[in-house]
């Protein structure tokens, strides 16, 4: 998306649609970014601009697209992409500032600004965070809705497992900058492989947790971008560690057809 800092470094190869986004130059990822693909923040209070009505800051998403359209235009487009978010009464609520809104309203209303001009890939950056469970829920069932009825490739963010296992069909864990798993939701939830994964899983209390013991939880800390261990990065905190796993960076391997995890003890029993 061409939002990180001019210091930042990346590696690796990113394509979408033949274009490599990595190498992209700023006037090529800006015919993509709002047309192809948009983004959903995470804390849409930060991210509105809270001098705009959130109708124009909509519009504004259509025309910076499509120059020729008229103003008049762009508001019916903005006023449309907000009914199909489900803000009730869009004709007035268009008119309102970001402060005027509910939290959850206000998640509509950055949905509604990635959506507006139709493109093939929505990433969504922990979107719920900020909302109670009951309007996390609403969104998340809207999300999905959206995503079926217009085609789109979601790519969603979260560090809540719960949202994760109901929203995702394929999941990638990572660990200190790269993925240690990959897999189906359902192989990843059934059969995790790395030891960091089951330690995600086993850290969730279930009706059957006994609640008179202290909760399991992954000992240690995760190191610094600037300071990574020469090997496994997680191998500080891994309680199936070897020297082996601190000599290198483990390889994916194929645990099953479509599922790989990054550790070299990844076939064994939990």
């Amino acid at each position: 998306m061409g939002l990180l800092p001019p210091e930042a470094r990346v590696s690796g190869s990113v394509v979408f649609e033949g274009h490599e986004l990595t190498t992209a130059l700023p006037v090529d990822l800006q015919k993509l970014r709002g047309r192809r693909m948009a983004m959903i923040f995470q804390e849409p209070m930060s991210a509105l601009n809270p001098v705009m009505r959130v109708g124009d800051q909509i519009s504004e998403a259509v025309r910076a697209h499509a120059p020729a359209i008229t103003r008049a235009a762009a508001r019916a487009r903005a006023i449309e992409a907000m009914r199909e978010v489900a803000i009730p009464s869009p004709e007035r609520r268009w008119r309102d500032y970001p402060h005027q809104l509910s939290g959850g309203q206000r998640q509509r209303v950055m949905i509604a600004m990635a959506i507006v001009n139709r493109p093939a890939l929505l990433i969504a950056d922990e979107p719920t965070t900020a909302l109670d469970v009951t309007v996390q829920a609403q969104i998340l069932s809207l999300l999905a809705e959206l995503r079926q009825r217009l085609g789109l490739a979601m790519l969603f963010v979260s560090h809540d497992l719960a949202v994760v296992s109901r929203i995702s069909h394929r999941i990638a864990v990572m660990y200190a900058g790269r993925i240690v798993e990959s897999g189906t939701a359902r192989e990843i939830f059934a059969h995790p492989a790395h030891p960091y994964t089951r330690g995600l899983l086993g850290s969730i209390p279930t009706l059957k947790t006994n609640r008179h013991e202290p909760l399991h939880a992954i000992v240690g800390a995760v190191p610094s971008p600037g300071a990574l261990p020469s090997g496994c990065s997680f191998a500080p905190r891994c309680p199936l560690c070897i020297p082996a796993c601190e000599a290198a960076m483990p390889k994916l391997v194929t645990i099953a057809p479509g599922h790989t995890a990054r550790c070299i003890r990844a076939h064994e029993k939990a």
